[in-house]
């Protein structure tokens, strides 16, 4: 393996990377979002309480992964952006609404009702999008290149894209209902031990049917996750996902704080393992991989010395962020 091969591999990974920190971390809070409808006023408030100190801090890891696909694979950021123009335009959009609820919410009386709803409201457009958006990176952008537009093309009408979309829409309520589980005392807790048991049941139909459906969308996808050779090795990760909800079903069940929360996380995990592997080593899929899309190796590796010096930095300020932060929520914060 050359050291051009080598530098590529670990922007590849470096970007792999934020988008799971994103997922997880700004996850809950899009599910707090999703499942603010379930709550009333005053436990609305609680729930704004647990994500408004680290809600901000979650975004930058969308950003780090935006700069590193520019920075290092510029051949595939001028092929994926301009068709996905429309639902990363949508998207931002809707993150906007989001981070203005946050600061005007709190300050609000009489309004809070609509602020209530705009934060609701993004939060299901935010997910929905990433879930047509992700639904796209499976099946391939050959389709998108040869209509010229992501509003052409028919991922937004596909019975694939709207399980995915629907499936992630799930999955985030239920990360948001068990980091509530895991941040709150009395109702509200009570309220997302219920709701999260039905979300459970629901992400595991969901996960099934799009498990199921994966290996058809393109060729060679069915190739791969049909090969005999590879199939005693991929059978791990159904397995491990299926042990994480059953685990998860029974810590509900027992009203445990924390293993829920934790399990959920593994859950995304495990899917998004699938994901990368049936990408892998594509950064266009299915048209692109990693290597060709790679900037030249001078600017590879400048770039990767201000990533080996900020990433460190960004994680330490995640961690502490949370660390201070940690513990359960019983007043509303405001400032």
């Amino acid at each position: 393996m050359t050291t051009y091969t080598i530098v590529a591999f670990i922007w590849y990974a470096i970007i792999a990377f934020g988008i799971i920190m994103y997922v997880t971390l700004d996850g809950f809070t899009l599910g707090t979002g999703i499942v603010m409808p379930f709550v009333n006023d005053k436990e609305r408030d609680l729930a704004m309480s647990v994500i408004l100190p680290t809600w901000d801090g979650n975004q930058t890891w969308l950003v780090l992964g935006g700069a590193a696909l520019y920075g290092a694979f510029p051949k595939a950021f001028s092929t994926i952006l301009p068709d996905l123009y429309f639902p990363i335009f949508l998207m931002i959009i809707f993150l906007l609404f989001r981070g203005v609820t946050f600061e005007f919410r709190l300050k609000s009386h009489s309004g809070r009702k609509r602020w209530d709803a705009l934060f609701i409201i993004s939060s299901v457009v935010v997910t929905v999008v990433q879930g047509f958006v992700l639904a796209t990176f499976v099946k391939g952008f050959e389709n998108v290149s040869q209509n010229g537009s992501f509003l052409d093309y028919n991922i937004w009408f596909s019975s694939f894209g709207v399980i995915t979309a629907v499936g992630l829409l799930f999955g985030y309520a239920l990360l948001g209902s068990t980091r509530l589980i895991l941040k709150t005392t009395g109702h509200i807790q009570e309220q997302m031990f219920s709701l999260a048991k039905k979300l459970l049941i629901l992400v595991f139909i969901l996960m099934v049917a799009v498990s199921i459906y994966t290996p058809f969308v393109d060729k060679s996808l069915t190739k791969f996750w049909f090969d005999p050779q590879r199939l005693p090795y991929l059978a791990i990760l159904p397995i491990v996902t299926l042990v994480l909800m059953a685990y998860c079903m029974w810590a509900l069940v027992k009203k445990r704080d924390i293993a829920p929360y934790w399990c959920t996380i593994g859950i995304f995990l495990c899917g998004y393992t699938g994901f990368g592997l049936s990408t892998y080593p594509y950064i266009v899929p299915h048209t692109m991989t990693f290597m060709q899309a790679a900037s030249p190796l001078s600017s590879l590796q400048f770039i990767l010395v201000g990533a080996v010096i900020m990433l460190p930095i960004l994680l330490f300020y995640t961690w502490y962020g949370y660390r201070v932060f940690k513990g359960k929520v019983h007043e509303v914060i405001k400032y």
